[in-house]
């Protein structure tokens, strides 16, 4: 079902509403915070949930972030990659779950607000999607190097969807999810479609290692009707897209914010130097290098969650503690969003 704000939730986040909306205000300060002082000492209670609470994602929209890719004119913060890229790591370090769920939203921004999206579709999703007031997933088999195991068939007046999106994040926590579907001509269609039950669409629970409040599902379409005034823009498939470097260093993003946290847990400067040495790599990595600093980073985290582990001792085992979580969250983070020339690096890596 789509999310709805529960009674005085917005309330939450009110007192980090000014910071970030005030003109140069630093959302990674704002974003720290958050993490550090809400979604850290609460980080064991959300993991061991069946469903994320929504008061979570309320937080994070009260101070703004919801429009953290967002054009200014749209109500978005528009801030530098950097500065993205460390608001995602920040928020990661304080819970994984719910920067989890709430770092997919941004795809749906950025296809709005491209220059070749539809410009009504625009005008009416793109700044209540900045604000928070609606949030959204991704689907995006249609971008997958190979056959798509999602097509969109044309029909009157839109699309009709079938087949499969087997990891789509936030069911019932999202109103819209970004699709992009394999269509006729060697394209990707991207459509916004309505995160409801519907003729012809079956929901599939999908059990995770970590983050399973994430409520990660598998979507199966059969001839799911989806209107054309809901089509973004269509564009021509590219299999290189799928890898990226953009996407891979925005992704890096969440892995080192689970090894900066064990690392301030652990409190040593020497494995603070070395995070900021894998930060800069991702930073300055050219396309063709970074699956290789991506890797480096998601290994990084597995090492260092493991020192947390056999640092903690005995008491590490039991659910709940920070180091069990993050040692599952980071063991989840070297397969999530993973390529092939990923794997292979990690498993050098990892020998």
């Amino acid at each position: 079902m789509p999310a709805s704000r529960p009674a005085g939730a917005r309330g939450t986040g009110r007192r980090y509403v000014s910071a970030v909306g005030t003109a140069g205000a630093d959302p990674l300060a704002v974003a720290t915070h958050i993490a550090d002082e809400e979604l850290f000492p609460t980080a064991a209670r959300v993991d061991a949930a069946d469903a994320l609470p929504r008061e979570r994602l309320d937080l994070l929209a009260a101070a703004g972030l919801y429009g953290l890719a967002g054009p200014r004119e749209a109500g978005g913060l528009e801030p530098d990659f950097p500065t993205f890229c460390g608001v995602i790591e920040a928020l990661a370090g304080g819970d994984l779950t719910t920067a989890f769920v709430w770092v997919q939203h941004h795809g749906a921004v950025r296809a709005l607000a491209a220059d070749d999206a539809s410009p009504a579709l625009r005008d009416a999703e793109l700044r209540p999607l900045c604000r928070g007031e609606r949030r959204a997933g991704l689907a995006l088999p249609g971008l997958h190097p190979g056959p798509s195991a999602l097509e969109a068939v044309p029909a009157v007046d839109g699309w009709q969807l079938r087949g499969t999106a087997p990891w789509v994040t936030g069911w019932g926590l999202v109103d819209v999810v970004l699709v992009a579907a394999r269509a006729p001509g060697d394209t990707v269609v991207w459509l916004l479609l309505d995160a409801v039950d519907q003729a012809g669409l079956a929901v599939a629970r999908v059990p995770l290692l970590a983050c399973h409040a994430s409520v990660t599902v598998e979507l199966r379409f059969d001839g799911v009707r989806v209107d054309g005034s809901r089509e973004i823009r269509t564009t021509p498939y590219d299999p290189a897209a799928w890898t990226s470097g953009g996407d891979l260093r925005v992704n890096g993003s969440l892995a080192l914010g689970v090894a900066g946290r064990c690392c301030r847990l652990l409190d040593d400067d020497g494995l603070r130097r070395e995070l900021a040495d894998h930060r800069a790599s991702l930073d300055s990595s050219p396309p063709q290098a970074m699956a290789e600093a991506r890797a480096a980073a998601s290994a990084l985290a597995s090492r260092v969650a493991t020192r947390l582990m056999v640092t903690a001792g005995s008491r590490a085992v039991v659910r709940g503690h920070p180091a069990e979580r993050l040692i599952r969250e980071a063991t989840f983070l070297l397969v999530f969003g993973s390529r092939p020339a990923i794997k292979t690096s990690l498993l050098r890596l990892v020998r």
